[in-house]
């Protein structure tokens, strides 16, 4: 009888060969570049607004793309498919554009929590082709309310609330790409989900959430202790 480890080992394996890039990937390994620019369409919008949420403008997004698609060019050697390979550009993603914080903060105090502008970069698909003017003037002003309410979010909310319910990323994934305890990924989710959720009551016709406590916007002694230091 299969134990039930071997049976794990094995359903992971068979998620991992369902990766959609996995035959591209296996080509650019190979030296195609055919192949490689093929990744890079296929993932460069959403690796473009991940990079923007992380540093809050275009022009650096627009860096952190280009930093992070050369990495992962130059390190496709390092990737044996122990996990999908979108996942694993995510968090070089994330990386170039944390240094890229660290770099711009030891010069001059900046902002990472700018608007974007409106209409542009919805971080949702709101769109739909068969609406009619009016729900597409919904659709737009939602999508707007809804980018303004992510960037309102502090930076360690914001991440999380990018990386698991916009790439849709695991709860365990997140942790392991932001250094943090799957508890802490949970907790700072709830907050920042809250707080979008009384940013956005006005648009529905139900009551307003209950505010948030005054600390929810803040990271609190606890989610510190719950970082893992980054190895």
């Amino acid at each position: 009888m299969m134990t039930e480890a071997v049976m794990a080992t094995q359903a992971h394996k068979l998620e991992v060969s369902a990766d959609p890039d996995a035959e591209l990937v296996a080509a650019a390994q190979q030296g195609d570049l055919y192949a490689f620019d093929m990744l890079v369409r296929r993932h460069e919008s959403r690796i473009y607004r991940l990079a923007e949420r992380i540093t809050g403008n275009a022009q650096d997004a627009e860096d952190v793309l280009q930093e992070a698609f050369l990495n992962a060019y130059r390190k496709l050697y390092q990737f044996h498919g122990q996990s999908h390979f979108y996942t694993w550009l995510v968090r070089i993603t994330v990386n170039q554009g944390l240094m890229r914080l660290r770099r711009q903060k030891r010069r001059s105090m900046v902002s990472i929590t700018g608007d974007t502008e409106p209409g542009t970069n919805a971080p949702l698909e709101l769109r739909d082709a068969r609406s009619n003017p009016e729900q597409q003037f919904a659709a737009d002003e939602m999508a707007a309310v809804l980018n303004r309410g992510i960037a309102s979010l502090t930076a360690p909310y914001r991440m999380v609330f990018q990386l698991r319910d916009i790439e849709e990323l695991s709860n365990q994934e997140t942790a392991d790409i932001l250094h943090l305890s799957v508890p802490a990924v949970k907790s700072r989710l709830l907050r920042a989900r809250l707080k979008l959720r009384e940013l956005l009551a006005p648009y529905f016709d139900r009551a307003p959430a209950a505010p948030l406590p005054a600390h929810a916007g803040e990271i609190s002694d606890g989610d510190h202790s719950e970082e893992k230091p980054a190895p």
